[in-house]
């Protein structure tokens, strides 16, 4: 847990959105009803409702309690909480409107330092991130030169563009305004409980880390699966795809934590310099190698969809192959499996252990041994498993796999964090750990417009509903590792 936060102001562009309704303020109420925020701190809305500052704090109480009603279960408290609401009413792209916000954060100041730290969290489409930052400079409000002492930081949701290109030119925008250690690239699978025990699992047990790597892996497998479609999503689906939604971020997180190498310390620069390293090993794609390691799929029903091309041709399923070379894992398959409208709502790792030389014990259905795996569950099951062989009852020596399993749920009477409390109390604190860095943001968006590139003209397999995806993805497994 990072140290309880100096005095602060958070600053919410886009304050009357979905993501800060759902998710922002109910985690900064509860921060501060637990205790894990100073006894004075604000938080100032930035948007164009035209609200006063009380018509802002009767509309946030009214909609958090509608939309996450268990986030408030002391309604007291949580009106006390909306007095340290404020709002700014001003266009986003208007560089008045951020004299306001300079007027406003000088206002509310007081005493307290309260000027001096500020947080700026944007919850706001992509698109408005290089006029929001360079309207906070105008301002007089960018991290670099500002007229207050303390510090800034600013916080930016994913998508973190949309291509290398255009991934490059917003972290120059962002660095006109602030350091690359007052840059906050949010991914929230990274404050999930089971992916910040990925690390511990591998570091802390003596009996897992001499077996992690090539000699004694067969291979790897991630999946990220939904049931559902695309919901409300169609127009941002349509410049996107799943390829940049899920595997651009989420997908290659979870892999850089499974293969990375052990930190020199645990700091912040430290584990994301391992986490690089592992993107800078990942193989890229070329048209010769795409079709034996890539299968793009569209589920049926897809083109019906609200705010989709009756002609779409963006993909809703991937599955890659990825090839880490690298000396831990040369010759390992890493596949990962993401999409929408699968057989079920399933996150989740899962480590294949090279069987013994000989199996003196019989087959199990039609394999030659029972694969010894790990499965690190992340969603919706928050769970650790070790499948292994045993013997079966009976006269006969022959095995079967059974599972041994840990559950969050059952082994822990304290509840964890969710993955946005954490990760704001992280960026209050100035604890970058679980924040992605540029460089591995560049190489990340790098491999992927290697897999799209590749793909160029190469149209998706449709896939029924609660599938698993195109059946085409057997010519991944089949197809060599290396």
């Amino acid at each position: 847990m990072s140290p309880r936060p100096e005095t602060f102001t958070i600053v919410i562009f886009g304050a009357g959105g979905d993501l800060a309704l759902r998710k922002l303020f109910p985690s900064i109420f509860q921060l501060s009803r637990w205790g894990h925020l100073p006894s004075a701190w604000r938080v100032i809305g930035v948007g164009r409702a035209g609200y006063t500052h009380e018509q802002f704090r009767r509309y946030v109480r009214d909609r958090v309690i509608e939309l996450s009603p268990e986030s408030v279960d002391d309604r007291q408290s949580f009106d006390e909480f909306c007095e340290q609401l404020f709002y700014v009413n001003t266009e986003l792209d208007e560089p008045g409107g951020y004299i306001s916000l300079y007027n406003e954060i000088m206002r509310t100041r007081g005493d307290d330092g309260g000027c001096s730290n500020l947080l700026f969290y944007l919850s706001t489409p992509p698109s408005l991130a290089p006029v929001i930052v360079r309207n906070l400079v105008t301002a007089g409000l960018g991290g670099r030169e500002h007229p207050c002492p303390g510090w800034r930081k600013i916080v930016v949701e994913k998508p973190f563009g949309h291509d290398l290109k255009s991934a490059r030119e917003l972290n120059s925008i962002l660095e006109e305004a602030f350091d690359e250690n007052q840059i906050y690239r949010i991914d929230h699978y990274l404050g999930k409980e089971p992916v910040q025990n990925i690390m511990v699992f591998r570091f802390s047990n003596g009996m897992f880390e001499p077996l992690w790597n090539r000699q004694y892996i067969e291979q790897v497998q991630i999946t990220i699966a939904e049931d559902f479609g695309i919901r409300s999503r169609g127009a941002y689906y349509e410049e996107s795809g799943l390829l940049r939604d899920i595997v651009q971020n989420h997908g290659l997180q979870l892999l850089a934590a499974i293969a990375m190498e052990p930190p020199v310390e645990l700091s912040p620069d430290s584990i994301r310099d391992e986490k690089s390293k592992v993107l800078r090993s990942l193989r890229l794609f070329s048209r010769e190698t795409v079709h034996d390691s890539v299968v793009t799929g569209q589920y049926e029903g897809y083109l019906g969809e609200k705010g989709v091309a009756p002609d779409s041709k963006v993909e809703t399923f991937a599955f890659v192959k990825f090839m880490v070379d690298n000396w831990r894992w040369s010759g390992v398959p890493f596949y990962m499996k993401a999409g929408k409208c699968l057989g079920r709502t399933v996150t989740e790792i899962v480590l294949t252990f090279k069987c013994p030389p000989q199996n003196f014990y019989g087959k199990y259905g039609t394999a030659a041994c029972t694969p010894n795996q790990v499965v690190l569950g992340i969603q919706p099951d928050e769970t650790v498993a070790i499948r292994f062989g045993t013997k079966r009852p009976g006269e006969e020596l022959v095995t079967d796999p059974v599972f041994m399993k840990f559950d969050y749920r059952t082994s822990f009477a304290e509840k964890g964090l969710t993955p946005y409390h954490r990760l704001l109390l992280d960026a209050v604190a100035g604890n970058q750990m679980n924040f992605i860095r540029r460089d591995s943001l560049e190489r990340s968006w790098t491999i992927v417009d290697s897999i799209r590139d590749s793909l160029d003209g190469i149209l998706p397999d449709r896939y029924p509903v609660h599938s698993w995806g195109p059946e085409s993805d057997e010519r991944i497994y089949e197809s060599s590792p290396d």
